[in-house]
């Protein structure tokens, strides 16, 4: 009780100045809207060096009468295409939203999978009455069910496009035919014949229906291949509601603001001192702990209920998503504000004046955000050993939590933001101790 009572007492000091509130609440929103409104949407991505393949899949499986199974080669190739080197695979949608990239310039050359695209290549042969695609260029795309759509003022980089996809295609197509022409071949004139080619043509495979199997060589590992979704990331509106850039501005400011309570506090915490407001806590039968639980519960709950309201607020005016795992973020906003507060009591702690809270807190509070990512908006963008580096602050285990909730592409790793959560209460109680330590409640000269 005497705890609560000494809190309460602090809340209503903290909540006597309402247009100090709003401004408290307003200022990281503000600051969002500004960066969402100046940045582009391709804000927090990493420049890639690979080429992008861009692909529409209306492909539908194929019940092979041969090997009795249903095959879908827009798979295939597509594989095909990101265990390539230095490409990455991005599949659009729908055919509408293709042709508008395309329209708008936005990207060079689509590659479009049609619904019968996988009958089309299980029926190409060699033998009569089978579906010949090859003709002089390579492989004719429009007799398999595909097709290219290309803008064209970008004709150069349409072209490189089309001839990467007329690579993967000939390694795809070309094998089964071969396959499945020896296959017959060894079916009509008998095991005797299938042999003697085989015997004449070692280091192949003549039944292989892949490239692998045909050119016997190893499966490719290569570790970047890369199959990605096409999402949007422009939004709606003058502020571009529902952009991706938001799903990483809204929780870096989240955080570093998180923090600027370091100054209220202080000067809250100094003022009380000069006043002999503290000294005369002595005389009360509270111990330090007591007083410093008592300092921090307002604090604490004003800070959390920062936290809250800007994630509300994200999602409202915004359009952020909350992802899969709401719950998850409360515990990251409590422990933030935890951290965040430990480290206030710290400054306050420490500090003699006004002018030191000022100098030490402003100080602190942008370092930190810098060291941390916060003030890049993106920890993505920084160089990896930074990113290592930067793991010494409070501040980037909370991004790392936001980071995998709130703008992971696949599934969050819950055990990464546990951990990150647990690092926060850490730093949050190693703060608190130091508090504790140099807390002193007589006037400081």
């Amino acid at each position: 009780m005497l705890i609560w009572t000494l809190a309460k007492k602090d809340l209503r000091l903290l909540l006597r100045d309402p247009r100090a509130m709003v401004v408290l609440l307003a200022m990281p929103l503000i600051f969002i809207l500004v960066l969402g409104m100046s940045l582009g949407e391709g804000f927090g991505q990493k420049p890639d060096d690979r080429l992008r393949i861009s692909v529409v899949d209306l492909d539908q499986p194929f019940y092979d009468e041969v090997t009795k199974k249903d095959i879908t080669w827009s798979k295939t190739v597509m594989q095909d295409l990101a265990q390539t080197a230095g490409i990455r695979v991005e599949v659009i949608p729908s055919l509408a939203e293709a042709e508008e990239l395309v329209s708008s310039s936005q990207r060079a050359a689509v590659l479009v999978f049609g619904p019968k695209f996988s009958e089309q290549v299980t029926l190409s042969s060699f033998l009569k009455g089978g579906v010949n695609p090859l003709f002089r260029d390579g492989v004719d795309i429009n007799v398999l069910d595909a097709r290219m759509l290309v803008d064209q003022t970008q004709l150069t980089a349409a072209s490189i496009i089309e001839q990467v996809g007329q690579v993967t295609l000939l390694r795809t197509v070309l094998p089964w035919m071969i396959g499945r022409a020896f296959e017959r071949i060894g079916q009509q004139m008998g095991k005797f014949v299938g042999n003697a080619l085989q015997s004449m043509f070692p280091n192949y495979d003549l039944t292989g229906t892949t490239w692998q199997a045909l050119t016997r060589a190893e499966a490719r590992t290569d570790q970047r291949a890369e199959i990605s979704v096409y999402g949007s990331a422009k939004g709606t509106g003058i502020i571009g509601r529902g952009a991706q850039r938001y799903q990483t501005l809204v929780p870096s400011y989240t955080v570093m603001f998180a923090y600027f309570l370091v100054l209220t506090v202080g000067w809250l915490f100094v003022a009380e001192r000069r006043q002999g407001t503290l000294k005369r806590l002595r005389a009360a039968p509270l111990s330090r702990s007591e007083i410093l639980l008592g300092k921090l519960l307002p604090c604490f709950l004003l800070s959390l209920a920062q936290g809250i309201f800007l994630l509300v607020a994200g999602k409202l005016v915004f359009g952020m998503s909350w992802g899969d795992h709401p719950l998850w973020l409360l515990l990251v906003v409590f422990t933030t504000s935890l951290s965040a507060m430990g480290l206030a009591l710290l400054v306050a702690s420490v500090a003699k004046s006004e002018a030191q809270v000022a100098i030490y807190g402003t100080l602190l509070v942008l370092v930190l955000a810098g060291i941390s990512g916060c003030l890049m908006g993106d920890r993505d963008l920084m160089p990896e050993n930074m990113k290592q580096f930067s793991l010494i602050t409070p501040q980037a285990w909370a991004l790392v939590a936001y980071k995998q909730l709130l703008a992971n592409t696949g599934p969050a790793n819950l055990t990464v933001v546990a951990q990150s959560c647990v690092a926060l209460t850490a730093f949050g109680l190693g703060f608190l101790g130091l508090a504790w330590i140099f807390l002193r409640l007589d006037t400081q000269t």
